[in-house]
């Protein structure tokens, strides 16, 4: 009898893990901050910030001076758009290259955008140098890492 007892019961935690792991497995990404990077209209990455950095290089070597880079940050609570926004170049080291302050987002205007010719520019000037893109905004006020700068 004591043997059918323990079946069942492991039975019954077997089935309530699967039914945990079924359950959060479809919620992942909800209430993370995520990120869409478009070339002009193309959508050419989009993350959510707990996946790993080394996915996020942006192959830009195709692109045209006159092409524009468009960044639309979500942030998990509150409105989803921040305020007080920026995007800064920065080298391996950590020092900020250029960086572009933009007015909060409100209604359809969230796009954050800057011209790949500055890009460019500023790859050819420290081109022995990683350079990545950061975002910041009051929301998130130490930054985040968007992605690695590729425009060889």
């Amino acid at each position: 009898m004591k043997h059918k007892t323990f079946k069942q019961a492991f039975m019954q935690l077997f089935m309530l893990v699967a039914l945990g792991f079924t359950v959060f497995g479809f919620t992942a990404n909800l209430g993370l901050d995520s990120y869409e990077i478009y070339l002009n209209n193309k959508l050419i990455l989009k993350q959510y910030v707990n996946q790993p950095l080394s996915l996020r290089k942006l192959q830009l070597e195709k692109a045209n001076a006159n092409d524009q880079l468009r960044i639309n940050y979500t942030h998990c609570h509150g409105n989803g758009v921040g305020t007080d926004r920026s995007i800064a170049i920065k080298d391996e080291r950590g020092n900020t290259l250029k960086k572009w302050d933009f007015a909060d987002g409100k209604g359809a205007n969230t796009n954050m955008i800057i011209a790949v010719g500055e890009l460019s520019r500023l790859e050819r000037e420290h081109a022995n140098q990683d350079l990545s893109l950061h975002y910041a905004s009051r929301e998130l006020p130490k930054g985040e890492v968007l992605a690695f700068l590729r425009m060889e």
